[in-house]
């Protein structure tokens, strides 16, 4: 009796820990990102004016948050400022090849008299190889990628030549399922149009992600254990 207590134990404890894996399997988490982090910053500190001292140029002006020229819109410069980032990304590419072999080769031997000499079993005997190798291979590759939209991001990091960091997120929540769009890169100011908007194809060090969590892209993944029959499977 104790040890078919025993098994029973080990029997629910093997069922409890597949379920378990399974509703881990379940739980729907944020996909991965391999975007600059952080996603989002705050703006530092306000520092406290200086007295006036000029009716129209005021010392040390520029060095405070939120400086504006007078003749400049306003346009994202310091940390934590969000600019919009326009994503025109069209991308196609292709790739053929094509090669190819062939070899033939003839050989004939044949004995026709021996006489004084030892192999006279030979005689008579003809010999004709031939052999016939071939190889012809072909490859051909294209892809082509059309992302288009728009997104907000944050002025992450401010470099010493002017250059800015810039990272976002956008999440989509629609129905069962969430959508990511995820951006960072490094923009330069002189690039920034009306708008406070730059395009994607001018920004530096660019990653681009779009990615979507749910039951309806968890059909289109195969599953852990058929990938994990794929990774020794020989055929």
């Amino acid at each position: 009796m104790p040890r078919a207590m025993s098994v029973g134990n080990k029997m629910r404890a093997f069922v409890a820990t597949i379920a378990a894996l399974v509703l881990s399997a379940c739980v729907t988490t944020t996909p991965p990102s391999s975007v600059h982090q952080p996603m989002s910053v705050r703006p530092a500190p306000v520092a406290q004016p200086t007295t006036p001292n000029g009716s129209i140029f005021q010392t040390g002006t520029q060095a405070f948050v939120g400086y504006q020229p007078l003749f400049e819109d306003r346009r994202a410069r310091n940390v934590g400022d969000t600019l919009i980032i326009t994503i025109n990304e069209n991308t196609a590419a292709s790739k053929q090849s094509n090669s190819n072999a062939q070899k033939t080769s003839s050989n004939a031997a044949s004995v026709d008299t021996v006489s004084g000499l030892p192999g006279k079993m030979f005689q008579g005997l003809n010999l004709t190889t031939a052999s016939d190798t071939k190889f012809d291979g072909k490859g051909a590759s294209a892809s082509n990628n059309v992302f288009t939209g728009t997104l907000a991001v944050t002025v992450t990091e401010v470099l010493p030549n002017g250059n800015m960091m810039v990272s976002g997120e956008k999440q989509i929540g629609i129905n069962q399922g969430s959508e990511y769009i995820r951006f960072s890169g490094v923009v330069n100011p002189t690039t920034i149009v009306n708008g406070n908007q730059v395009s994607s194809t001018q920004v530096a060090d660019a990653r681009i992600e779009y990615r979507a969590n749910g039951y309806i892209d968890s059909a289109q993944v195969m599953g852990w254990l058929t990938r994990f029959f794929l990774t020794f499977l020989p055929f």
